[in-house]
C-alpha cells in the first residue's frame, strides 16, 4: 500500500505528481480519492494500464473533459466555488501560483 501526497498546487500538476508516483508501484493499482482527490486520481490514472479501479469517497468524480466546477454546478446549493480562498505564491520557475483553501 502507498499513499501519495497531494501537493494541492493545481489539478494538472497534482495529477502529474500522482501519475509519477504510480510509475514506481509494481503490479495492479487501485486508486482512492476523497473530495478534490477524486478529480486528481481520475486524471492521474489516464493511460496507466496498471490502474485497475478508481474509488471515490465523497469525492468529485468527473467524466472525461469535465471539471470540478462542472460537477458542482450540476448540484444547486454547492457553496464550494465561492468559498475558496486563493493565497498567492511564487513557483520555483518564478511564475505566480495560488494555493486554495476553504
Amino acid at each position: 500500500m502507498a499513499a501519495a501526497a497531494n501537493p494541492l498546487r493545481g489539478l494538472a500538476s497534482d495529477s502529474a505528481y500522482v501519475a509519477d508516483v504510480l510509475k514506481g508501484i509494481p503490479g495492479p493499482v487501485v486508486l482512492a480519492g476523497h473530495s478534490y482527490g477524486g478529480e486528481v486520481i481520475t486524471n492521474a490514472a489516464v493511460g496507466n494500464p496498471q490502474v485497475k479501479a478508481l474509488v471515490y469517497i465523497a469525492a468529485i468524480a468527473p467524466d472525461k473533459g469535465e471539471s470540478a466546477n462542472d460537477v458542482l454546478g450540476s448540484f444547486p446549493g454547492s457553496r464550494l466555488p465561492e468559498s475558496l480562498n486563493a493565497v498567492p505564491y511564487t513557483r520555483a520557475d518564478g511564475s505566480a501560483g495560488a494555493d486554495l483553501s476553504l
